[in-house]
């Protein structure tokens, strides 16, 4: 990651809940540059704070656009309730034989940018075939920042979005080598969207929200796909919903394995922000792989 030599130990949690704020619309980039800076102390300079807290999304990438071992391409699908057509990117393994279990793979609050194209790579690696629609497609996509797609995003409306992944399960179910079976993996806005896909989808076979928003105690009911969920230690906004939650699974003999991981931020899991845990990405990966094989063989 480009973020020069500031080193991750050196900055303090404040600046990471900071950060937090504005990836989450919490506050605009004024206050968030007025409020970074009374950080930037010594050689760390704001625009240095700056760069260190923003994305990479060139040198963070694990599996290439053309990598050989995969067949992707941009397909485009209807949801009729939500936002019309949407353009997702579409990744199975080039030498696949037979049909697949399917994962649907959602972005946060910023659209389909270059990190969620690359965990949906990661997926179909996996042996899978995977769809990440982009929700802002009605908006025109995608917007190649992510202020501008955070901007965009939050012009639409959630309940429209979470149709529009609805519908990305229809798509991937009736796909010609997808073998029905199919799960989702979301991550912050998209960790919500996949907790409500299994309140919505009876028939889906598993769901995997990092760090994800809860779904209401009364919905708790109607979810009949097993969980996995991850979280940080570190991200008390989203996990002062998690202890209702848990109750909820329980009281309704749920399937559900959750995992707290210690010392980490929300986002751990991106590897193009230094809010990125190495330790807990691999290991809340390589779970949520072995989830997924266990249900979507």
């Amino acid at each position: 990651m480009n973020n020069g030599a500031i080193k991750k130990e050196e900055i303090k949690q404040e600046v990471f809940d900071l950060y937090d704020d504005y990836a989450h619309n919490r506050v605009n980039r004024r206050e968030f540059m007025e409020k970074l800076s009374v950080y930037a102390v010594g050689s760390i300079t704001l625009p240095a704070l700056m760069s260190f807290l923003m994305p990479d999304y060139v040198h963070a990438i694990q599996v290439k656009a053309d990598d050989p071992r995969l067949k992707s391409e941009y397909i485009h699908y209807n949801s009729d309730k939500g936002g019309g057509d949407i353009k997702a990117l579409l990744s199975q393994p080039a030498e696949a034989k037979g049909k697949l279990g399917g994962i649907i793979v959602v972005h946060e609050n910023r659209g389909l940018n270059p990190h969620i194209e690359d965990v949906a790579r990661r997926a179909a690696l996996a042996g899978f075939i995977s769809v990440a629609p982009d929700a802002l497609t009605p908006l025109g996509g995608y917007p190649g920042t992510d202020d501008q797609g955070r901007e965009l995003q939050s012009k639409r409306n959630r309940d429209e979005m979470l149709e529009d992944f609805i519908a990305a399960y229809t798509y991937l179910k009736n796909h010609k080598d997808c073998n029905g079976k199919i799960g989702v993996v979301g991550f912050c806005f998209g960790g919500w969207i996949a907790n409500m896909m299994a309140v919505r989808i009876p028939e889906l076979a598993a769901a995997v929200p990092f760090y994800g928003g809860q779904p209401p105690a009364e919905l708790v009911p109607l979810i009949k796909a097993p969980l996995l969920l991850h979280y940080g230690e570190l991200d008390t906004r989203v996990n002062e919903g998690w202890p209702a939650y848990e109750a909820a699974l329980k009281a309704n003999h749920k399937e559900y394995t959750a995992f707290i991981y210690p010392g980490v931020n929300h986002g751990f899991h991106n590897d193009t922000t230094p809010r990125y845990d190495k330790a807990a990405a691999e290991l809340a990966w390589k779970r949520t792989i072995d989830f997924f094989r266990e249900k979507l063989s």
